[in-house]
């Protein structure tokens, strides 16, 4: 992905301030011309402290990113998660291949015979199927599966930093999906605005001021739009992205469910309403592949993911899942909007 080796660190290095500032701002960071005072005012501490130690998180690798996140399906673009079932050997070099598409964001090892997944994105205008099938020749893979979202019942990471004892695991919450909202044709000023609005905040005490000089625009102008975009559900929120492993969720657990096809409205609103539970869908199934029901938790220990699931079977009523646990992380970024190139698939030599 690029950038500066993280330094030693992580979650073992933080304390109990920076698990309160990095909880809050996961959720929503201040838009403001100078948003680290306003963060500083809300833990009694100085704006230079928090700057501190956003830098420092950032350096460690907890921090990975501070940014507009925008959704996906409301810019145009089409998207889906694929699992492929790749010769052991030939993985790494696969996984190499698909990481070079732009529109992939994440791509994981899994512990299945579909053992590479990873999600794909492609602008107005592209075809998923067709994109889809430039690694379709590659030696290795085996086996393809598209699984793009039917249903979406919620969408949205908040890692608890806080604490060391377990929220208790039940259906708490509203469970929150994508933003609503009527059709949005991005013109070349809003496209513009997204590719300024998706880039990495600096750590500087007026950080939005590159951005709005380069869009011509004031900063108070730049906020009047972004929380527009959020009234219409073009951007999710403003906030903090953590690398889950280095802030100490090293257990990344995909429960896929096999709910009976009357029940999936149900159980897919049920499970959105966990707390624990970040993203939840309805995705398409095969004859080798019975789950239509995908949620995602992450914790601190396979051990407690499993404990978690169990948990959450015995709210929804469903008995037939299992977990897939994330064994490598090949990529995790974010899909880099209107900046696109044209892909062509390369299998990189063998080592």
């Amino acid at each position: 992905m690029g950038g500066e080796a993280a330094e030693p660190g992580g979650a073992a290095a933080m304390d109990d301030l920076d698990r309160e500032i990095l909880n809050e701002i996961q959720w929503k960071f201040p838009l403001a011309a100078r948003p680290y005072d306003e963060l500083a005012k809300r833990f009694g501490v100085g704006a230079e402290e928090v700057k501190s130690r956003l830098a420092r998180l950032k350096r460690t690798g907890v921090l990975r990113q501070l940014s507009a996140i925008f959704d996906t399906r409301r810019l145009g673009y089409k998207s889906s998660l694929v699992a492929m079932d790749v010769e052991p050997g030939m993985l790494e070099r696969v996984a190499a291949m698909v990481n070079g598409h732009p529109g992939v964001s994440h791509n994981y090892e899994r512990n299945h015979r579909f053992n590479l997944w990873f999600t794909l994105a492609v602008p107005p205008g592209s075809d998923l199927e067709s994109e889809l099938a430039k690694f379709g020749g590659a030696p290795g893979i085996r086996a393809v599966r598209m699984l793009p979202t039917l249903r979406l019942f919620k969408i949205g990471v908040k890692l608890d930093m806080v604490g060391g004892k377990k929220s208790e695991v039940a259906p708490t919450e509203e469970a929150k999906g994508a933003g609503a909202g009527g059709r949005f044709d991005p013109s070349e000023e809003d496209r513009e605005f997204v590719r300024q609005l998706q880039k990495d905040l600096e750590v500087t005490d007026r950080p939005f001021l590159a951005a709005a000089r380069s869009l011509g625009m004031s900063e108070e102008r730049v906020f009047e739009k972004l929380r527009r975009y959020e009234e219409i559900g073009v951007m999710r929120r403003y906030a903090a992205i953590l690398r889950h492993r280095d802030a100490g969720f090293t257990a990344n657990g995909m429960i896929v469910w096999k709910v009976p096809e009357g029940r999936i409205e149900e159980v897919g609103r049920k499970l959105g309403s966990f707390p624990q539970v970040s993203h939840c869908y309805q995705r398409p199934v095969y004859p080798d592949w019975p789950y239509n029901v995908f949620s995602m938790i992450h914790c601190r220990s396979e051990g407690e993911a499993v404990e978690m699931a169990e948990t959450i079977r015995g709210h929804v009523g469903v008995d037939e899942y299992r977990i897939l646990f994330s064994a490598r992380e090949f990529k995790k970024t974010r899909v880099e909007y209107f900046v696109e190139h044209r892909f062509e698939p390369r299998i990189p030599a063998a080592p």
